[in-house]
């Protein structure tokens, strides 16, 4: 049953996803065959008439400017002769570049002749003026030149470019105005057409999803149930109720992840165990219910020593916890252990019939070393177990640490021996 209700829900889902798809497809493919419009509106608008206009400019600047202004100062003696060949011979060059350009673009069937009759003139205008480079070669003085006859021929191409102009010029305007008219027809095209998709697509999709709703609401229930159960069982089964501390179930499993990976990284593993001085007699004095209270005390002055994610903190059972950390060496792991002697005892639990101290302590036993491939997971323990029982022969209150892991005797490091 559970198998034909996911199914309906995953056609549902793929129903909407198919619908949407559709939608986007059309969309696009408007909104690109728009953009191509657009694009060779654009390019009709401004590349089609803006430049030819700026090229048909400065033809019309060159000759009137440049030629001019060459030909007066020449009859002014402002120029050698030299100088004015060269002068002539650029604006000459100028033009003919220009005219050029201009000619390349797409032309109108209907503009073909006058830009035929046009360049015919630009091309007598410019034979003037090679033939008054000729006649300069030839040793005549420029002075001679009729200047009536040279301002005749700059305002007749003056007035065939204008003309020229004048049409761009109103092309230009033409296309602007077709433009806006495809424009504003397009875009309310594709405005329709995105309106009622979307709309077709907010009428199914409301009626889906309400069908939607109903079986997410259920499998949203049953989702939450279900990981507060799994959230409960984690809890239980690693965790220990009193202190909140990890049990020794979850210790055999990080126990052997984290030295598997030492292992790998070949980097320093350390394992403490550690034991309260006198517990049993702390029982007996104030009660099992102080003694809860002991347990607590303890395992929150663990939480707060050791705060780093890869610490490990458990209540291995009893008043006997553990600790679990990586990639410190044995002088860090020293330090770490007398820090927690201090902050024990620092909490100052009265223990009116323990040996060792006044106030409620611990006895530490500390294994340091670095992870090799030979190292013994069960010699491990059972040198921090060797190490715990040393710290309490030496009068608890304490710890022992060695970096001894071999199968011999551990060679042990006392607290002395780490400080000098």
């Amino acid at each position: 049953m559970q198998f034909i209700e996911a199914l309906k829900l995953r056609s549902k889902l793929l129903f909407i996803f198919v619908l949407i798809t559709i939608g986007l497809v059309i969309i696009g493919i408007m909104g690109a065959i728009n953009v191509n419009t657009m694009k060779k509106n654009l390019d009709n608008l401004y590349f089609g008439s803006l430049v030819p206009v700026t090229e048909l400019g400065i033809i019309l600047q060159t000759y009137s400017s440049a030629l001019s202004n060459t030909i007066y100062k020449a009859r002014n003696s402002q120029l050698t002769p030299a100088q004015i060949k060269l002068q002539i011979k650029s604006s000459l060059v100028t033009i003919d570049k220009e005219w050029a350009q201009y000619k390349s673009h797409f032309k109108r069937y209907e503009e073909l002749g006058y830009i035929e009759y046009t360049d015919h003139e630009i091309e007598s205008v410019n034979r003037y003026f090679i033939n008054i480079l000729k006649a300069m070669n030839n040793g005549k003085d420029i002075k001679v030149i009729s200047i009536n006859n040279f301002d005749s021929k700059i305002r007749h191409i003056h007035q065939v470019v204008n003309k020229l102009i004048d049409y761009e010029v109103n092309i230009a305007k033409y296309e602007r105005k077709n433009f806006l008219r495809i424009y504003d027809s397009l875009l309310l095209e594709v405005g329709s057409i995105l309106l009622i998709v979307i709309f077709g697509v907010m009428i199914i999709s409301f009626y889906v999803f309400k069908s939607i709703q109903n079986d997410q609401t259920k499998l949203e229930i049953a989702t939450k149930k279900l990981k507060i159960a799994n959230k409960k069982l984690e809890s239980v089964s690693y965790t220990d109720s009193l202190t909140n501390l990890y049990n020794r179930r979850y210790f055999n499993i990080v126990y052997d992840r984290e030295l598997k990976r030492a292992k790998r990284t070949k980097s320093h593993i350390t394992f403490m165990m550690l034991d309260i001085d006198y517990f049993k007699q702390y029982n007996d004095t104030y009660g099992h219910l102080e003694g809860d209270e002991a347990l607590k005390s303890v395992a929150q002055v663990l939480k707060d020593t050791l705060k780093r994610p890869a610490d490990f903190v458990f209540r291995l059972g009893g008043e006997e916890f553990g600790v679990l950390f990586t990639e410190t060496d044995e002088s860090n792991s020293a330090n770490i252990a007398r820090d927690i002697c201090d902050a024990i005892r620092e909490k100052k639990i009265e223990h009116k019939t323990s040996k060792a101290h006044k106030y409620l302590t611990m006895s530490i036993g500390v294994v340091s070393c670095k992870a090799t491939d030979e190292l013994n997971e069960e010699v491990l323990l059972s040198r921090a177990d060797g190490m715990l029982y040393k710290s309490k022969d030496s009068g608890r209150d304490t710890y022992s640490i060695t970096t001894n892991v071999s199968e011999q005797e551990p060679l042990v490091v006392s607290k002395k021996e780490l400080s000098a």
